[in-house]
């Protein structure tokens, strides 16, 4: 009996490696014969088709096996699931979709698709960033350098053009057959690859607190402009600028509810056509007064304890690089993204240049911070209103940007979060959740009333945070990511941009941080 048994499973066995090796022989002969080694058989033929479909349906059942399972457990992004920054990711963008809502849902992959924007689409989201409210102090940025603040307002549209295209160059690595591919989401995945591996988390958490800095003081300013405004607005009303600051932030407080940008992104466009009409008024004006533009008050010299605080103000004109990343992961041709850069960049250069040239023109030393502020007083309280409309709907933004990346890193960071969730299960803010956001309103009052000084806070951010993010570290971290690959030249571009962006941080960053104790020290209002 057991003589039996064993001769059945031997013959059983014998057959199925009999048949395997002739369906690899198959399969190996079908092959050469394609690339044109030597004739297939007919037989030989039949059985690489036989096992091209036995093959391609194992594969079609194993997928289907995954895409089940994953809606049965609802587990997409358990360890099975792609990886945050997987070299799967092309530069086409055709890589694998996350296999789970930002919620926690599960997400159906064969039908849900992410809508991808255009070229076009991307460069005004640029533009809106770099040509927003704050050119209002580029003015005063001429007042203090003359044509060298001429000369930097070009310098920084070009350096910034180049460090947010070797930034976007970070995310990216060749593989095996020399095709770039995107490993990496996001400025913090390009900090902590830096930081790897004796520190792999802390670049992330450097870039973060930076983030975090600029878009609260983003927010600041945008009360500290609001309050200005509405007071040389209605200069004869008994409401100090403080007041009016209280004023714009009790009409901000409905930011505290938000949950998504959906309803804010509506007035967007129209915040920004807003803005364009504003600058063409403020320039109309100016043409009107020509004949007693001061060009002779254009001069080459500076005023070295004032110009570093412009160098700032310029700088954070132009700070766009924390959602470069972002924007052209989600282009639709991500290969046109130098285009829209150069195009963006140039558009912006020249826009700004000849704004704060024919402003300071018109008033040469009487400029004040905030341009606007020099216009009859008829005219200014129509554009100053129109400019608290758009700074109003502008805070929202940064404001949501900023408590975002808080519930991260403090309140959603998995096991290593410092706080419980500031959501329920229902999806529900929190107490304590509604509290951060509250206190982070009150926060951006508070500063906005006791340091009322828009070009000095505007100068002091782009110092300390806007010079780093946007010349310090993606400089540094493409010397650090892509050294072997980097040209000579490359190399000299990038350490000419982190010695002069670092010292004109470290300079202007002292020198703001004297005008403001100047500033407190003998009571000047903004």
């Amino acid at each position: 009996m057991a003589t039996l048994i064993r001769s059945k499973l031997s013959n059983k066995l014998s057959n199925a490696a009999t048949t395997v090796s002739n369906k690899s022989q198959a399969k190996v002969s079908g092959m050469f014969a394609r690339m044109g080694f030597q004739a297939a058989t007919d037989d030989e033929a039949l059985g690489f088709a036989a096992c091209d479909d036995l093959d391609y349906d194992h594969r079609q059942g194993m997928q289907m096996d995954i895409l089940t399972s994953d809606e049965m457990t609802g587990e997409g992004s358990g360890d099975g699931g792609a990886v945050e920054g997987d070299s799967h990711y092309q530069r086409d963008g055709t890589g694998p979709p996350h296999s789970a809502s930002k919620d926690g849902g599960p997400t159906n992959e064969l039908t849900e698709v992410r809508p991808k924007i255009t070229a076009w689409e991307a460069g005004w989201n640029v533009t809106n960033a770099i040509q927003g409210m704050f050119v209002l102090g580029l003015p005063y940025a001429i007042l203090h350098g003359g044509y060298l603040g001429l000369f930097l307002i070009i310098f920084a549209a070009v350096v910034c053009c180049y460090t947010g295209k070797i930034l976007i160059a970070c995310l990216y690595e060749e593989d095996e057959d020399g095709q770039l591919v995107r490993v990496r989401d996001s400025y913090v995945d390009i900090a902590n690859a830096c930081c790897a591996p004796r520190f792999p988390s802390l670049g992330g958490h450097i870039v973060n607190v930076a983030q975090i800095i600029e878009l609260v003081m983003t927010c600041i300013l945008y009360v500290v402009v609001s309050g200005n405004l509405m007071y040389n607005s209605f200069p004869n009303m008994p409401i100090s600028q403080k007041s009016w600051a209280i004023i714009a932030t009790a009409a901000l407080l409905p930011c505290a509810f938000l949950k998504n940008l959906k309803a804010v992104s509506k007035f967007s466009l129209l915040c920004t056509l807003a803005h364009f009409v504003i600058n063409i008024l403020v320039i109309a004006y100016c043409l009107s007064r020509a004949r007693d533009w001061a060009w002779d008050k254009v001069k080459f010299y500076i005023d070295v304890k004032k110009f570093p605080i412009s160098i700032g103000i310029i700088v954070f004109s132009y700070t766009s690089q924390i959602f470069l990343p972002s924007l052209e992961g989600n282009m639709q041709r991500p290969s046109e993204f130098h285009c829209m850069m150069n195009w963006t960049h140039i558009a912006a250069c020249i826009l700004k240049g000849l704004f704060a040239l024919v402003a300071y023109l018109t008033w040469a030393d009487a400029t004040k911070e905030v341009i606007t502020d020099n216009l009859p007083p008829t005219i200014r309280a129509v554009v100053n209103i129109f400019l608290v409309a758009k700074a109003l709907l502008s805070y929202p933004l940064p404001f949501f940007a900023a408590v975002e990346v808080l519930e991260k890193t403090f309140f959603q960071d998995g096991g290593r979060a410092y706080f419980p969730d500031c959501y329920g299960g229902d999806g529900r803010l929190k107490s304590w959740g509604l509290t951060l956001r509250c206190s982070l309103v009150v926060f951006t009052l508070l500063m906005a009333i006791y340091v009322p000084h828009f070009a000095l806070l505007m100068g002091l951010t782009g110092s300390l945070t806007g010079a780093g993010l946007c010349f310090l570290l993606p400089s540094l971290f493409h010397l650090k990511l892509l050294w072997r690959k980097l040209l000579w030249h490359q190399v000299f571009f990038d350490v000419s941009i982190f010695v002069i962006g670092g010292i004109c941080s470290i300079s202007g960053f002292i020198h703001s941080m004297e005008g403001l104790i100047e500033a407190f020290k003998y009571n000047i209002e903004d």
